[in-house]
Parts: C-alpha cells; structure tokens; sequence
C-alpha cells in the first residue's frame, strides 16, 4: 500500500470514529435538528380567495341554519352575546356574535405538562405531534391478533410515549373496555395517563359530575388548587357537536364543567364528508368551521378568553362502502386545510392525521401515516392529534405502531423544518477548502462533524444497512424490533407519579391498576 492510499484511509478511518464519537454524545435540546414547535406553514392548499370564500361560507351557515339542541344552560349564555333562538329551536349567530368572540379568544395558547419541559406553545404555525382517539381494540404488532383494549394497554401506551421523543403529547388513544362504569373509566384513565407520562395530557368525559369528581385528583397531581389552575396539564377533548350542526347536550354540560374548573377545552367538530358533512372537501371544512365557531361563541359566552383548541377534523369516507377512510389523500387535504383556517383566525388549532386503515403496521399502514402526517406538519398545524398507533380507520391501537411512528415522525418533523440557505449553508467555503488542495471529500470535515446531529435526523430503528449487512445481522423485521424496544422500555419504566401522591389518591378513588 503506498504512502498517499494509507493517509487516504486514515482519513477515512479517523472520520468515521470522529462520526461515532459525535453519535455518542447525543446534542443539548436546543441543537438537536428536530423538536417540538418547529414551525410550519410552507404547505398551503387553499388560495387565499378560498379561505375568504370558506370564511363567508361558514359565516352564512351559522345565520342562516344555525345549530340545534344546545342545553339550556348554553342557550342562556349565548343568548346573553346575541345569538338568536329561532321558533325552530336552533341557535343562530349573526356574524357581529362571531366577529365579537375572536378577538376574545387566547392567542398564543400554552399547554402545560407536568414537566414543564414538555409544555406545547401552540404559536403560529408551530408543530406537535401526538396520540388520541377512542380505540376499542389493542392491535398485537407481531401477531395481528385484535382483542378488547384494557387500562394497562392505555397505561402503557402513555409509558412508551414518555419515552418517545418526537411524540409531544398523550390524548387517550384508546378505551378501557375492562371498565364498564362510566365515571371509573374516567377517572381511571386520567390516573392510568398521569402515571404513564408528564406530558401533555388529553382526555374525555362522560358526564358534567365526572370533571368535578376529578378536580381533587388534578390538584393532588398539580401540587396544590394554585398549581392546577396555573399550570393545568389535562385537557377536555369535547365532542361539542353531533355533525350536521347539532349540539351535543351532555358533552357540552361537561364542556361547562370544564371552563368551570379551569381545564383547557378542544372543541373537536368531527364529521364524516359523505355521511355527516357536505361530500365536496370545500364543504366538509365549512361546516367544521362553522360549528367550531359556534362552540367558540359557547365558550366566551360563559368565560371569555378561556383557553380553548379549535379543533376542525373532518373526516373522510370511502363512498363506495360509507366507511371512513383516515389513510387517504382526502383526509390529508382536509387537514391541511383546516390548519390554513386556524391560521386564518389566528387561533390555536389542531385536527386528525396519520390515522392508518390498514389493520397492521405495513406498508399500506406506512404511507397512509406518513402522508398525512407530513402534510399536516408542512401546512403548520399546531396539534396533530391521531399521529401514531391508529389503525383499522381508528378502531385499533397498536404499540408497536406507536414505537414505530416515532421515528417516522422524526422524518417528518425534519420537513417541517426545511432547508435553511444563508452564508454559512451554501457551502462555497466547505467547497473550497474540500477541492483546492484538500481530501476530495467531505468526511470528517469540521463542518461536516458539526452539522451531522444539527442537521440530520436518524432513525432509531429504521434499517439503513445494506442488503448484505442486514442478512448478516439475521434479516431483522421491523416490527419484531419495535416489539423489543416496547418489552425494554416497560421493563425498566416506573410509575409518573409520586409514592405521596399516588397513596392520596387511591385512599379517596377505586383505582384499578395494582
């Protein structure tokens, strides 16, 4: 070997140990290349014609229709901000009502985990991606088996993700189908959710009497009453409305009982184009508009300036079955379009993506995920909400899936943040020095070991070996891998909740998990 071949591959040599040893040492939390709140935007399907046509649209359905069967504690509170009950029993709001609750509306929303380095600034066109939904079935990964999901799943599920970086928050993916009591479940889910994760957390309720129930757990877990209501770190996901522009009279009791007790609200309109929503995208998201304003009227009638998510998702069937169809390129559409409305508002938003109607996590299962998820991303939606995990049109939940969509959506949050192009990016200087005398290549380089973990987002187990380096490893299956990393990150994860907390807690409510 002559002298210039074995300075080549010392330098080969020395740059891939100086590559390694940057691997092992993973960057602070602000030089990583992803993170939560990276900010959107660059994604636009609608013009800006459309958004005013959509805006007016909207504005005209609620005059002209309005909304039927709010409570009469709602009818009272609306009445009293100009909303106009008809002899018809619907509500109808006059755009100055509409014009009078946005300004009131809190800009810049901020929620809380009980870590506060998970709190979500829901800015902008700023990112996060997370769980929910209402699975009634745990999808085992490697088997394909479907059975009835029980609190540990949902326990575990919040587990895996505060362990997984790219996945920012915990809306209950899924129900208890071991608790039949309504006001159990419950509160066992805010229970099993807290213990798993000290982000964010999402959840539901049956009953006004159900939140009040809750409020001395919530305060246990905050600290104190004063802690809760300055740092509340649940919020209501409400079904407000039942599509087509109808109130739902018992969700919005417990939507009252939420502003009550200072727990934010997601105000989630969720038709079904085709089925309960206009058939044509443009008017799926009209109407989703026109109800999650509607409920936006609701809430500043009872406490302005409450914070509160504009939660748009619109649905998608397959219309030769009626079916829901979450993986298609319609839903993604609609997702995107429902951020441009948030923005349009300049409210804090989310709605539904990566939800994947294949059964399992396959390929279909991948780009019905990835699609949407990096749409909505790009379209700088504040709340993706369905991200991970969801299968079978949102009947299954799967925690291989979940592992799995972790280092997808670090793939996607890589694209949300695009490519940045100042002095310092272009590379004339990299190019120089590289080609004017030196290696020839860019390995190892200054630059290059500077920009490898600020820049580059790698997967954890996603497999990037060659075919010959895979075979040699025993053909590992991806599935199988994420099936793994789950029995790892359980075997050694520990309640969330403090030995002090949790014995308050179980001395005064039926906990069910041991």
């Amino acid at each position: 070997m002559t002298d210039t071949a074995r300075a080549s591959k010392s330098r080969r040599a020395g740059g891939r140990k100086a590559r390694h040893a940057l691997r092992a040492a993973a960057p602070s939390r602000d030089r990583r290349p992803i993170r939560p709140g990276l900010a959107g935007g660059q994604y636009t399907p609608l013009s800006g014609d459309d958004i005013a046509g959509i805006h007016a649209a909207a504005l005209q359905v609620l005059d002209e229709i309005g909304l039927a069967d709010a409570p009469q504690s709602g009818i009272t509170a609306m009445k009293r901000v100009g909303v106009v009950l008809g002899d018809d029993g619907r509500l109808r709001f006059p755009a100055q009502v509409i014009e009078t609750a946005l300004p009131q509306t809190t800009r810049d929303l901020t929620l809380h985990g009980r870590d506060p380095d998970h709190d979500l600034i829901l800015s902008g066109a700023n990112v996060h991606y997370g769980t929910a939904g209402a699975a009634v079935h745990l999808v085992d990964g490697v088997t394909g088996a479907y059975r009835d999901s029980t609190l540990t799943d949902l326990r575990d599920a919040a587990l895996l993700v505060q362990s997984l970086e790219n996945v920012h928050f915990f809306q209950r993916p899924m129900v208890a189908r071991d608790i039949t009591d309504n006001r159990l479940l419950d509160l066992n889910t805010i229970y099993a959710s807290a213990s798993g994760t000290t982000k964010h957390i999402g959840t539901s309720f049956v009953e006004a009497s159900h939140v009040h129930d809750a409020v001395p757990m919530l305060h246990c877990l905050a600290g104190s009453e004063v802690g809760w209501l300055t740092r509340p770190f649940v919020l209501q996901s409400n079904c407000f409305v039942v599509p087509p522009l109808k109130f739902a009279t018992e969700s919005c009791e417990a939507m009252e009982a939420a502003i009550k007790v200072g727990m934010p609200v997601l105000l989630l309109s969720a038709g079904q184009a085709g089925a309960t929503a206009p058939v044509t995208l443009a008017g799926a998201v009209v109407q989703a508009v026109a109800e999650c304003l509607a409920g936006l009227v609701y809430v500043h009638a009872i406490s302005p300036g409450h914070p509160t998510v504009f939660g748009t998702w619109p649905f998608v069937s397959d219309l030769r079955t009626g079916a829901m169809s979450g993986g298609s390129g319609e839903q993604a559409l609609l997702t995107g379009a429902c951020a441009q409305m948030h923005h349009f508002y300049g409210l804090s938003g989310g709605a539904a993506a990566g939800i994947a109607d294949s059964k399992l996590p396959d390929m279909q299962a991948g780009w019905e995920q990835a699609i949407s998820n990096v749409m909505a991303g790009l379209s700088g939606l504040n709340m993706v909400y369905e991200a991970v995990g969801m299968h079978a049109s949102l009947l299954g939940f799967c925690h291989e899936s979940l592992i799995l969509g972790d280092d997808m959506l670090g793939q996607a949050l890589r694209c949300v943040r695009g490519i940045e192009v100042n002095d310092d990016t272009l590379g004339i200087e990299a190019m120089r020095a590289t080609c004017l005398g030196g290696p020839g290549h860019y390995l190892g380089s200054a630059e290059t070991l500077a920009r490898m973990e600020r820049d580059y987002v790698y997967p954890n187990l996603a497999d990037r070996t060659s075919p010959g380096e895979w075979e040699q490893n025993g053909a590992p299956d991806l599935v199988q891998k994420a099936a793994l990393r789950k029995a790892d990150i359980l075997s050694q994860a520990r309640s969330q909740i403090p030995p002090d907390q949790d014995r308050w807690i179980r001395d005064r409510y039926d906990i069910v998990l041991p």
